[in-house]
């Protein structure tokens, strides 16, 4: 980190013959002042020593005030060795023969060199004071900088860019970790940019503060909550601690406000197409209803007349392209349903229902798919109510139950059940079919995921990734529990529904 103190340094070797000179000039005019006054008094105008005196503290004053501490002190003794030599007895010697002439001389030299001291510090605190004033002045417009980078460029070369002009930097390169790449800026060129790249990785990545060129250029990390993100090197920084620790935090905020600016541009392009492909989906699978509807149309009609009309094979040839009917209807379906559900076109439509209400409309929706199998209901008594939207709970539950009744043996019981706990009212579709891997649990809620228990079977694989986001939606979870030939539980809670909802 460089210090104030190293920053003196470093600017008083940058410059030392300009200000040796201009310290030799002030050290030349203070000693005329001195000169001046001690001329004017031992030839011109004779008063007594103590008013010479006066006029010895008012100029070393005034010279500590335009001057500095060096000036000051330099004055202060050879004013005290004029003021011995011209006005105090014996004059033209440096004995003094009173001794109260030794009291006076000391408080004489006391004053001067005290109050020079006192001038010279009030006037470094001054310059020390504008310093940090100009460094908060650089850093905010460096911070506006920041907020009004363009998205179109890289940050971290604007940033690199806005340093090198704001804190006048000759040379300034910056590393950002997330895209690996190094920015240059500047008038001057680094002595060796291959060293500051290497430099530059070692500090991001180590957390270090490294020193190049004799400590002419600086290489420190750049942290955002306690993690580097990347690294700055510049040359010449001339800046407090506390200047320096501010510039690293307005750049870390810089580069996460571009992350962040980014992840949010590559989510916004990734909604819009999920909303373009969802839109996509929809409008096909809505023109496939209406051919779809006529194809029904005709074959019902065709089965529907006395068998005498139709040949066994036409009857059977019918059939089949009634049933694929029927499938491609529930495909078309089930996929405007999942359109609508992750393109966010559908939205929930809440209301109070009892448990039980739920779960016998779905019974009823799934009526002539459970004909012949055993369906054991079991709904624990003095259910609290739920706050949900019927409709799709109902179209939720309906799917489970296809689900179980497609992958469990036939004649093997299914049980439907209902029962409160701390998450909410849990509902629950279990069945004795041959299970689900462990592997296969994780992804079954996938769109288009098939198991392999059911690859022989008719279907969409949509049914359960529209359990799953239609449960989302309410902000509750579906889960299942299965182990194989142990059969499967599909289990969901619903939010029990307010108290003041149900007065």
């Amino acid at each position: 980190m460089v210090t104030s103190a190293e920053s003196k340094i470093h600017s008083v070797s940058e410059n030392f013959p300009q200000k040796a000179m201009r310290l030799t000039l002030r050290l030349l005019l203070a000693l005329s002042l001195v000169a001046a006054i001690t001329f004017v008094f031992v030839r011109l105008i004779h008063v007594n020593a103590t008013s010479v005196g006066f006029f010895y503290l008012v100029a070393i004053l005034v010279i500590a005030t335009v001057g500095g501490l060096l000036e000051a002190s330099v004055s202060s003794v050879v004013a005290m060795l004029c003021f011995n030599f011209f006005f105090l007895p014996p004059i033209g010697t440096f004995t003094i023969a009173d001794p109260q002439n030794w009291v006076a001389l000391f408080a004489f030299v006391t004053t001067a060199l005290t109050a020079s001291q006192l001038s010279a510090r009030l006037k470094r605190q001054r310059r020390e004071a504008l310093d940090r004033q100009r460094e908060m002045e650089r850093l905010y417009t460096l911070s506006r900088a920041i907020l009004l980078t363009d998205t179109t460029q890289p940050t971290a070369k604007q940033i690199a860019h806005q340093i090198a002009h704001a804190f006048e930097c000759p040379a300034v390169a910056l590393y950002d970790r997330n895209s690996h790449e190094v920015y240059v800026a500047g008038p001057e060129a680094f002595p060796n940019i291959d060293a500051i790249d290497a430099k530059l990785r070692e500090s991001a990545i180590q957390s270090s503060v490294l020193h190049e060129e004799g400590d002419e250029i600086l290489i420190t990390p750049i942290r955002l909550g306690g993690e580097p993100i990347g690294s700055l090197a510049v040359k010449h920084a001339f800046m407090s601690d506390a200047a320096l620790q501010s510039l690293m935090s307005l750049v870390a905020v810089g580069l996460e406000k571009a992350r962040a600016q980014e992840e949010a541009n590559r989510a916004q392009v990734a909604r819009q197409s999920e909303e373009l492909k969802s839109t996509l989906l929809d409008a096909i699978a809505h023109e496939f209803k209406t051919p779809l509807t006529s194809i029904k149309a005709v074959t019902t009609d065709l089965l529907s007349n006395p068998e005498e009309s139709l040949s066994q094979q036409q009857r059977g040839l019918i059939t089949i392209a009634d049933e694929g009917a029927d499938r491609l209807a529930r495909l078309v379906t089930e996929a405007i349903q999942l359109a609508r559900i992750e393109g966010g076109k559908f939205q929930l439509n809440r209301g109070v229902h009892f448990p039980s209400s739920l779960l016998s409309a779905a019974l009823r929706q799934t009526k002539s798919l459970t004909d012949g199998r055993d369906l054991k209901l079991q709904v624990a008594d003095e259910l609290p109510l739920v706050f949900v939207d019927a409709e799709l709970i109902v179209l939720m539950i309906a799917h489970l139950i296809d689900n179980a009744v497609k992958y469990s043996r036939p004649g093997s019981p299914i049980l439907i059940g209902a029962h409160a706990s701390e998450r909410g009212v849990i509902i629950h579709v279990t069945d004795q079919g041959p299970g689900i891997s462990e592997d296969e649990q994780t992804r079954i809620f996938d769109k288009f995921y098939r198991g392999s228990r059911g690859q022989h079977l008719k279907g969409t694989g949509m049914g359960l990734a529209i359990a799953r986001e239609i449960i989302r939606a309410h902000g509750e979870e579906i889960w299942v529990r299965s182990n194989p030939d142990q059969g499967s539980e599909f289990c969901f809670s619903l939010p029990i529904a307010p108290v003041e909802s149900t007065e």
